[in-house]
Parts: structure tokens; sequence; C-alpha cells
């Protein structure tokens, strides 16, 4: 069932603006930086993030066709704002996982409600030259 586009209208609209000033500070959020893939702006958009074996994991809950997932894919990268820092990532990558094994335990469960199935890995170090 991932989000609705209704629900992602909302969100854009109202949640997202309270989200951006709190996320990037609490446990289990984070802020996405990221440049249009077109436009070449930046954007900034809260996720749900878990730190899991040298890579951050977000949880998709739009699905992995959300133009700021598009956004990061295109770049190779982006900037994470977690926990009062800004992390530099590399290497997205979009995977589908059912079980949904790198989220914490009570995060695995709601996310098994709304359905999402799907979370974009990304690295903390560039990738070997």
């Amino acid at each position: 069932m991932v989000l609705s586009k209704r629900v992602a209208r909302f969100n854009r609209v109202v949640t997202n603006r309270v989200g951006k000033r709190v996320a990037g500070s609490l446990p289990g959020f984070g802020i996405v930086a990221h440049r249009g893939r077109r436009s070449g702006k930046e954007y900034r958009t809260p996720v749900n993030v878990f730190r899991r074996d040298g890579a951050y994991v977000v949880a998709l809950t739009y699905g992995p066709d959300a133009d700021w997932v598009k956004n990061v894919l295109a770049d190779g990268g982006c900037v994470l704002h977690t926990r009062g820092r800004a992390v530099r990532l590399y290497s997205p990558e979009v995977v589908h996982d059912e079980s949904r094994g790198a989220m914490p335990p009570g995060v695995r469960q709601f996310l098994g409600v709304i359905a999402v199935r799907d979370f974009l890995w990304l690295a903390e170090h560039p990738p070997a030259a």
C-alpha cells in the first residue's frame, strides 16, 4: 500500500515543513539534501533512516519512483543531515526487502502495516577507484 499521492501532497505541504526543522537531529530520522535532475536546484527531504554495516538505509515510504530517490540515484549520492551532522553518502542502490530486515523491530512492524518493501542503501565511503 505504500503511501498514496494524496498523503504525499499533504506531507509535502504540511508535515515536511515541520519535519525539516527537527528531522536532522532526531534518532531514526534525517534530511536528504539532493539536486534536481533537470533543474539543478537543491532540495531537502525528511526521511526515516538507520545506520547499518557501514551504510545508511532509508525506508522508501513513497516507493522507489519518488522524485527525490530518482535524483539521488542520478547524482550517485547525496548529503544526509542526521543527528546534528552532515554525512556525504555514495553508491545509492534501491533494494527490495519483503522482510524489512535492516529496520529496527518496531519500525519493521510499522513499515509492514503500510507495505513498505523498498529501501535505499547508501554507502558512507566512495567506491574504490
